[in-house]
């Protein structure tokens, strides 16, 4: 199974864990990144999150980041028909950003897109040829 993480994701370990929804998501994605450490899923990588992961602020959030760049099976780079998808789905209402990495998961042939982002998850029933999915129902969804 393929997966895609935005940047959302590979955030939410650093947010307040003093929010139970956080603290669960947190719990979630760091079982699924076992999994992708067991080989269990392929991560996808992209050079949106190579961008935004650039600009954190934060040095050793950004290295902790990096580091899952060589988990990946795939990384997808800027090509045509990537952007033109993304001007797609930017007309939907999605955020530019937004629509490049979910155009990076669905160009790539990713089975999910997982986020913690409320603006895409609201935007997932407009979006075809990918399940989007924040970590909690992503678990509840997969793991027996």
């Amino acid at each position: 199974m393929r997966l895609y993480l935005d940047n959302c994701m590979f955030n939410r370990p650093f947010d307040d864990q003093s929010n139970i929804k956080i603290l669960l998501e947190t719990e979630a994605k760091l079982k699924i990144q076992e999994n992708i450490r067991l080989g269990t899923y392929e991560l996808v990588w992209s050079y949106i999150l190579d961008y935004e992961n650039s600009k954190n602020p934060f040095r050793e959030r950004r290295e902790q980041i990096e580091n899952w760049k060589r988990y990946a099976s795939i990384d997808m780079e800027e090509e045509e028909v990537l952007v033109n998808l993304a001007k797609s789905l930017h007309q939907l209402g999605l955020k530019r950003f937004d629509a490049l990495h979910l155009a990076c998961a669905i160009t790539s042939n990713a089975d999910y897109f997982l986020t913690t982002d409320r603006g895409i998850l609201k935007k997932s029933g407009v979006v075809t040829g990918i399940r989007i999915k924040d970590p909690i129902d992503f678990i509840k969804e997969v793991f027996p």
